[in-house]
């Protein structure tokens, strides 16, 4: 591919999955339907016709073996990425996440690490059925041992996947697939990383700090633009949730005394909490305003009629922004 070709967020996955396996020979896909089918959506496309079905790996239906089996494979010298098919179908495997990969390198006092992915399609937007759309990042974040990627762009999607793949260690990589398919934008060709734990600023601001990751980056950036004039916004994508980027959000925080965090899972519980806590232990003496959360609500992701409203939209993003502006 081209530096000028254009793509969206799942083909910028496919690129990057094609050549981190064309740099590195121990590098395996495997999941359900990722092989000739391509993925349920398309991620995985044209790579079994690529590369064999000895590396990109049709499985059963069996999150637990998919899993389990990746992190022997990891163990063993390889660097397996395994496929979930949807974020809320990785619970049957979550036993073998944090019982097993996060605690390998000191379960084998650091004989063994587990150089392993795991991917997952996750949050909510597409109208999908239960099980199909939650958003509970905090769950992988609350485990030593993993860390966890949730990109919001294309570029960001494949060199932060290439890292990943690259790490010593086990990654929960959560791709919001509410903006698969919503935008395109020009992504390096060949080789291109982007470091772990280093969230980017998306609009400098001096007013108030919105911190965010993954879909919602869209609305609070379109909140943003929409109090162009009247309050100035500085968005903050987080990208990797853990490490997270303790420093630019504290420095971000000094800058502009005020803060919103927007996420779409859960409240109670979840990493809004934890970037508030931050900000207490670190910056204290800058805040001028409490800070706000807008999230998701503390109900299980609704269906169909109700799934606009569980969703932080931007107009929810604006009237938190004008109520610690205004503080």
């Amino acid at each position: 591919m081209s530096e000028t070709e254009s793509l969206t967020l799942v083909q910028a996955i496919q690129d990057g999955l094609a050549t981190e396996l064309h740099r590195d020979e121990s590098v395996v896909l495997l999941g359900e339907d990722i092989g000739k089918n391509g993925g349920v959506f398309r991620a995985t496309e044209g790579l079994y016709e690529e590369f064999g079905g000895d590396r990109v790996i049709d499985t059963p239906l069996a999150e637990s073996g998919i899993v389990g089996t990746a992190i022997g494979m990891a163990a063993y010298g390889m660097r397996p990425v395994a496929e979930v098919q949807f974020a809320g179908f990785v619970y049957p495997a979550f036993d073998q996440l944090v019982s097993h990969a996060a605690r390998l390198r000191t379960r084998s006092r650091g004989r063994f690490s587990c150089p392993l992915v795991v991917r997952a399609p996750y949050g909510g937007g597409i109208r999908a059925p239960e099980h199909h759309s939650e958003s509970r990042e905090a769950f992988y974040a609350h485990e030593p041992g993993l860390k966890l990627v949730v990109p919001s762009t294309p570029t960001d999607a494949k060199g932060l996947l290439a890292s990943a793949i690259r790490d010593p260690d086990p990654v929960v990589f959560l791709e919001p697939k509410l903006i698969y398919r919503a935008f395109r934008e020009r992504v390096p060709a060949g080789e291109h990383t982007v470091p772990l734990g280093e969230a980017a600023v998306r609009r400098p601001g001096s007013d108030v700090s919105v911190f965010t990751w993954g879909a919602m980056t869209r609305p609070t950036l379109a909140a943003a633009d929409a109090l162009e004039g009247e309050v100035d916004v500085e968005v903050v994508d987080l990208r990797t949730l853990k490490p997270m980027d303790e420093a630019t959000v504290v420095e971000s925080f000094e800058r502009t005394g005020r803060a919103v965090v927007v996420h779409e899972s859960p409240k109670t519980g979840g990493l809004a909490g934890e970037i508030v806590a931050t900000i207490q232990e670190n910056a204290l003496l800058y805040q001028e305003a409490p800070i706000e959360r807008v999230t998701g609500f503390d109900t299980p992701f609704p269906l169909y009629a109700l799934e606009d409203y569980y969703l932080p939209e931007e107009s929810r993003i604006v009237d938190a922004i004008r109520s610690v502006a205004e503080f």
